[in-house]
């Protein structure tokens, strides 16, 4: 049962039993009408008390049950609650560990709440592009007042239950025995007669009510700008206010159903799911047994080496950091503590806590120092040869069943497992630059990796923070595989008359967060040179604009030597456009022949994104990744696509795949067209009205 009923001496107890947050399943809805019908039927009860086992009070909607019929099935969370504030015997909300969303509306609804310290409260519906459904613009600020419950509608934010004692929120907070509280309260409260208070029957009291929401319109038009959800939170808020809790919460449930069905929320919620999909591989169970991480070696403790180090740190899990020479070592180390100094300065990390980290970290010039080891990862220069000796190296000293991964960006990791005899044993990890900072870890399998030794990568990575993604290997995994169709697509446009600021603005303006020249000015232009060299001799035939190549051939790098596609002022990281390098585009241009065409937004942004999505289509029809949403998890928190878009794949199942088609052979069509071969999967999902997915 999803519901619990008990009695204690003239008290009903109905308890949440929907793990693993009490979610408000149609199951769990149904047994709170049918607790409460139960308990007025009663002649012996009192009072009610509402209650949630476990871990939670409730964190709201039941996830299963999204985008199904039982979502939308009576009883739906509006009657419940509706049903809870009608009934004639007082019903206390006992609070505890977290109520959120749908269980704060929930226990808004009640006559009485009282609470646990350090229960989490939450109204956190923005977060997925929409608002609270079931009366919580209409209660909250009726309850804690217009500003604070504005903060909290609006951000999405949880607020520690103690920094609400005295809003109006609670009737009491517990520190003591909670059930205990909860059955003396009501007993109190039951032996009063009625009517009992309705949170909906309160005022809201504002010395400027209309002023204060305009401001908040204000601020929150300047950050959400391609977000209509949290201003449509401040509009039902308003609505309350001017035309009371009924007109206001009929206005509520309008733009609940309206922002249902926007792209943006559609976005916000494949982003949620894809996340927590991206830890499921279909075949390694969820009970698979997983490997002991008690310590942790990274080698290299360079920008990446230090950053992976510092993540597990962050863990509290022990990190021995090897280097071959001590200057390398002792600068890694000087910048691991720069980092933290730096959070210690924005009061993000006290003092002890950043000593307390460093004291983790045991610093080695010997590879002696990781035998005992339980998962070591390599940083180190990315050129298979060097790779071979690490690994060479690792094969020797590591101790029987310690996981060994590759940081390779590119390289093939059965070559790397091959310069082991436990292939079994060898993953890659692939973390994304600033490590200590981006989300996205791509964990490369090998066709020997065992399963367990994924299960252990995909848990650590939730322990240490990140967004773990698994690929298959492939030169570039999903990531910068399909990246490089971008870029190469960006510079077929410099070629054929586009110049880099111009492309840049076009794909920032969509909502990437840095268009592919500034980008590749922040990351070191000598890096893509480097990969296409790899490319001309390993792939002959495959056709790349020269462009960037003049480009590094003048010494102009990016950032780090104060040119690139942009000229950049000591200091500074301002890009700003050169006429250097536009007129040495316009002249590659004349150089091959090509007649210079004005190219519009419209088109960049096409064939740009459609880049990533016809390389996306082939990685799921050679199986590199497992689904569509994993790479969409892939590119919003390790490229920089926009979350309001969803991803590429998302975004192309929005704009219709037979408009992707169209376009694409539209593309192939004009001068570089060689460069599209359009995937497969693309014609026979838009021939049959599909997306990627579903």
């Amino acid at each position: 049962m999803a519901v619990d009923y008990t009695t204690h001496d003239g008290v009903a107890v109905i308890t949440l039993n929907n793990p693993p947050v009490n979610g408000l399943g149609l199951s769990t809805r149904a047994g709170i009408v049918e607790g409460i019908e139960r308990a007025e039927r009663d002649p012996a009860i009192r009072a009610i008390v509402l209650t949630g086992a476990g871990k939670a009070f409730s964190g709201g909607a039941d996830i299963t049950e999204f985008n199904t019929p039982k979502a939308t099935q009576e009883p739906t969370l509006a009657t419940v609650i509706k049903i809870v504030e009608g009934s004639a015997k007082p019903v206390v909300a006992a609070i505890h560990s977290v109520a959120m969303g749908g269980g704060l509306e929930l226990a808004l609804g009640a006559h009485y709440r009282i609470a646990a310290p350090g229960a989490q409260i939450a109204l956190p519906e923005v977060k997925l592009g929409i608002l609270p459904g079931a009366g919580g613009t209409q209660r909250l600020p009726r309850a804690i007042g217009l500003e604070a419950a504005l903060n909290m509608i609006v951000s999405g934010a949880p607020v520690d239950s103690q920094k609400l004692a005295g809003s109006g929120l609670f009737d009491e907070l517990v520190e003591g025995d909670l059930a205990e509280a909860a059955l003396a309260f009501a007993r109190k409260v039951g032996a009063q007669a009625g009517p009992h208070p309705k949170v909906r029957e309160r005022k809201i009291d504002h010395p400027n009510a209309e002023g204060f929401i305009q401001f908040a319109r204000n601020s929150v038009a300047a950050v959400a700008k391609h977000f209509p959800a949290p201003l449509k939170c401040i509009d039902a808020v308003e609505a309350g206010v001017k035309h009371g809790f009924d007109k206001g919460l009929a206005f509520e449930r309008e733009c609940f159903v309206a922002l249902v069905q926007t792209p943006e929320s559609r976005a916000l919620r494949h982003a949620f799911f894809g996340e927590r999909a991206a830890s499921k591989i279909p075949d390694v169970p969820a009970d698979t047994p997983v490997r002991e991480i008690r310590r942790v070696a990274v080698i290299g403790a360079g920008t990446m080496g230090g950053g992976i180090a510092m993540n597990f740190v962050n863990a509290g899990i022990p990190v021995t950091l090897l280097e071959m020479k001590q200057e390398a070592l002792q600068r890694g180390l000087a910048t691991i503590r720069g980092n933290y100094e730096a959070s210690v300065k924005k009061g993000k990390l006290k003092a002890e806590a950043l000593e307390a980290r460093m004291a983790l970290i045991t610093p080695t010039l010997s590879y002696d120092a990781l035998k005992d080891a339980d998962l070591i990862v390599e940083a180190v220069f990315e050129e298979l040869g060097v790779k071979e000796q690490v690994f060479r190296r690792l094969d020797e000293i590591a101790k029987p069943g310690a996981i060994l991964a590759s940081n390779t960006s590119t390289l093939d990791v059965n070559r790397i497992a091959a310069f082991t005899k436990r292939a079994q044993d060898v993953v890659g990890m692939h973390f994304f630059s600033p490590a200590n900072v981006m989300k996205l870890l791509e964990v490369v399998r090998g066709k020997e990796t065992a399963k367990d030794v994924l299960a252990t990568v995909m848990k650590l990575a939730k322990q240490i923070r990140k967004t773990a993604v698994v690929s298959g290997v492939c030169d570039g995994f999903i990531g910068n595989r399909m990246i490089e169709q971008y870029i190469r697509q960006a510079l077929f446009m410099l070629e054929e008359g586009a110049l880099p600021a111009q492309v840049d603005r076009a794909i920032e303006k969509f909502g990437f967060a840095m268009g592919p020249f500034r980008m590749s000015d922040l990351a070191g232009n000598d890096i893509g040179w480097a990969i296409r060299k790899r490319r001309y001799q390993e792939q002959p035939d495959l056709h790349y604009s020269k462009i960037a190549d003049r480009l590094c051939e003048t010494g102009r790098f990016g950032q780090k030597t104060g040119g690139g596609w942009y000229d950049y002022v000591a200091g500074e990281r301002t890009a700003r456009p050169s006429t250097l390098v536009d007129d040495m585009i316009v002249a590659y241009s004349k150089e091959v022949n090509t007649e210079r065409r004005k190219i519009g937004d419209d088109e960049i942004v096409e064939r740009l994104v459609f880049a990533l999505v016809n390389e996306g289509a082939k990685i799921l029809e050679e199986g590199i990744a497992s689904k569509a949403s994993d790479i969409d998890m892939v590119y919003l928190t390790g490229y920089g696509f926009p979350l309001h878009r969803g991803g590429p794949m998302l975004y192309a199942d929005t704009v219709g795949l037979y408009n992707v088609e169209r376009a694409i052979r539209r593309y192939a069509a004009q001068p570089n067209g060689d460069a599209w071969q359009l995937a497969a999967s693309i014609a026979e999902l838009a021939a049959a009205g599909r997306g990627f997915n579903g």
